[in-house]
């Protein structure tokens, strides 16, 4: 009797459990359909979701402000983003000062290589230089971009002194430093004064002089701009006479540049020797293949004389190298 009183109490404490899980269950389904469905949880899901797309829009909006499209074409730009080296690319184009992108680059690059396969293709030339001529034709887009980079910062080198200069009489006169980059971008010519206007309208934005300064530094790889911009950042953080320092930085380069200008010139024969003793073979293979297939069809085409192609190959781009790395003096 007691063994049944026992089994039918728990029993019953089993179904009073089981009875109590199922109201939980249907009580938290009420509570959770309501949560979506009433009125008042409808506003704040709205309101949710305005300042989500609010957010979303600011974050689009600083992105396009600070980051440069790789492709105005959005599909292109999502594959070019997954690309590697395509940051240092854009970084070149954005020194060489060229209004391209990285896909207006490629295109390029592209067209280069096919107008090269269809020359090896037409020209009776050595399979060694057909070979050689469709990617000899694609790095001429990379070659014209580094040579303007090159010169661009040549002309921004010869700029900064006197920029310095205009700086320091500014700010001798009373202008703050700000002022003094405001007067540098409208009295000066490009490219440096498109760079310090630059600086001057970020500045004007918001952003801090050090991290203007620093992407001035970033966007134009000169070993001098980089000395005036760490000289005033350390300036603003320890104190100084900003007016002198400018001053003297603005006489150093100009004392580097005249010394620079004077090795050109006694370097000058040694880079002449390397242009032509690096083009003649070249050429004169050229003009005797244009005039005579024939006569240098033996060279080509024997295995002997394919070796000494190669070895002459290389012997020729040592040569050019050890030229270039006498005459190439840093100061």
């Amino acid at each position: 009797m007691n063994g049944a009183t026992g089994l039918l109490s728990l029993s019953t404490l089993v179904y009073l459990l089981v009875f109590c899980s199922v109201l939980l269950l249907a009580w938290g389904l009420w509570q959770g359909w309501q949560s979506r469905h009433s009125p008042g949880a409808g506003r704040v899901a709205r309101r949710l979701r305005a300042m989500q797309t609010a957010s979303d829009e600011h974050s689009a909006a600083v992105s396009i402000t600070k980051q440069r499209l790789y492709s105005q074409h959005a599909q292109w730009q999502r594959v070019l983003q997954r690309m590697p080296g395509v940051d240092s690319l854009d970084r070149l184009l954005l020194q060489s000062g060229k209004s391209w992108n990285v896909a207006r680059f490629v295109a390029w690059t592209l067209l280069c290589l096919l107008i090269g396969v269809v020359l090896a293709s037409l020209l009776s030339l050595p399979w060694l230089m057909r070979v050689l001529l469709a990617p000899a034709c694609a790095a001429l887009p990379y070659w014209l971009v580094t040579r303007a980079r090159h010169r661009r910062q040549a002309r921004i080198e010869q700029q900064l002194p006197d920029a310095l200069d205009l700086m320091a009489r500014a700010m001798r006169a009373g202008h703050a430093f700000p002022t003094a980059l405001k007067m540098v971008g409208e009295e000066m010519t490009a490219p440096l004064a498109d760079e310090f206007r630059a600086v001057f309208d970020e500045v004007n934005f918001g952003v801090g002089m050090a991290d203007a300064l620093v992407g001035l530094a970033a966007r134009v790889p000169s070993t001098d701009l980089r000395y005036f911009v760490i000289a005033v950042l350390i300036q603003r953080e320890t104190g100084g006479n900003l007016t002198e320092l400018l001053a003297s930085i603005s006489a150093i380069i100009r004392d580097r540049l005249k010394l620079m200008g004077q090795v050109r010139v006694l370097s000058a024969e040694g880079r002449m020797s390397a242009w032509v003793l690096g083009l003649l073979p070249f050429g004169a293979a050229l003009m005797m293949q244009l005039m005579n297939p024939q006569f240098l069809a033996l060279l080509y085409q024997d295995r002997g004389g394919r070796k000494m192609i190669m070895m002459a190959a290389g012997m020729l781009l040592l040569g050019v190298l050890v030229i270039r790395r006498v005459v190439r003096i840093r100061i």
